[in-house]
């Protein structure tokens, strides 16, 4: 296996990075994941937008476009001999002194990982099981998707690891916020409802592009502050995320759920393939 490494392509036994990368320091890092379809990263615009947004909050300099992008993912993906790949591009913050740094980072690390992955078979629904453990805040205004993870993994340990069950975090206020990798939707009587960012979540960028897609639809989309209680009289329950895409939810904390039976996810799910090898942005639909 071989990783994009700046500017190189590196075997991944070879791929080092300084002790003094304050990416491994501090946590000044930086990462998107996203799946490429035939040769196509989807919605790779909309990535790189909310990555140069997190690195100008994390005061490292460099912005990436599309074509430094997709000229990295053609030499990984071609050494690779990938078509269909899962895709994680990190940026760390580079190597600088002991010592917390208030000054821009430079010299930053790109690095691109990629698996394989086969083509899309039929939809997977999961269990969606209420976590004890309480989303954290962020670290700043927003939640960015820094290597800050730590509640992300103690959750994963609370949840276990069948892959076929997602935990869901409540606020310290008791209201949802997000699974562990995924953002949260639920349908009642036509209207898509989803937690606000405001709770803390990430912006995720397949949950931008759902609620797009339910608006062009038709859909009335409500994003707020609700209890759990709100989605166990839901007609459809789903969780979403880059590399899973949409995934029905047969049960909400023990409470049954219509699955990957759920007209309008099958409806959304349809749509979604329709795009996925040809749209850089939800802003094209």
């Amino acid at each position: 296996m071989y990783l994009y490494m700046n500017g190189n392509i590196v075997r991944k036994e070879e791929a080092v990075i300084s002790p003094f990368d304050h990416g491994f320091l501090y946590g000044m890092g930086l990462f998107e994941t996203f799946r490429v379809y035939n040769g196509h990263p989807f919605l790779l615009d909309d990535h790189l937008e909310r990555l140069n947004n997190s690195l100008r909050v994390l005061n490292i300099e460099v912005q990436y476009t599309r074509d430094q992008i997709l000229e990295a993912l053609h030499m990984l993906l071609e050494k690779n001999h990938f078509s269909n790949a899962y895709i994680r591009l990190n940026v760390s913050a580079g190597n600088g002194e002991i010592g917390l740094q208030t000054t821009p980072y430079s010299q930053p690390n790109l690095i691109i990982f990629s698996k394989p992955l086969p083509s899309r078979s039929s939809m997977q629904e999961k269990q969606a099981v209420v976590l004890k453990l309480n989303r954290n805040t962020p670290e700043g205004t927003e939640r960015l998707k820094s290597h800050h993870f730590l509640n992300n993994i103690l959750a994963k340990r609370e949840v276990g690891a069948d892959l076929n069950r997602e935990g869901i975090f409540l606020t310290d206020g008791g209201f949802l916020a997000e699974g562990v990798v995924s953002n949260l939707f639920w349908i009642k009587n036509h209207v898509l409802y989803t937690p606000s960012i405001e709770t803390g979540i990430l912006n995720g960028i397949t949950r931008q592009f759902i609620i797009k897609l339910a608006e062009k639809n038709g859909m009335a989309v409500e994003e707020g502050f609700f209890t759990p209680d709100k989605v166990f009289g839901a007609d459809e329950t789903f969780v979403t995320n880059s590399i899973q895409e949409i995934v029905p939810i047969s049960s909400f904390d023990g409470r049954r759920m219509p699955g990957i039976t759920g007209n309008k996810v099958i409806e959304l799910q349809s749509q979604y393939e329709e795009y996925c090898e040809s749209l850089w942005s939800r802003e094209e639909l």
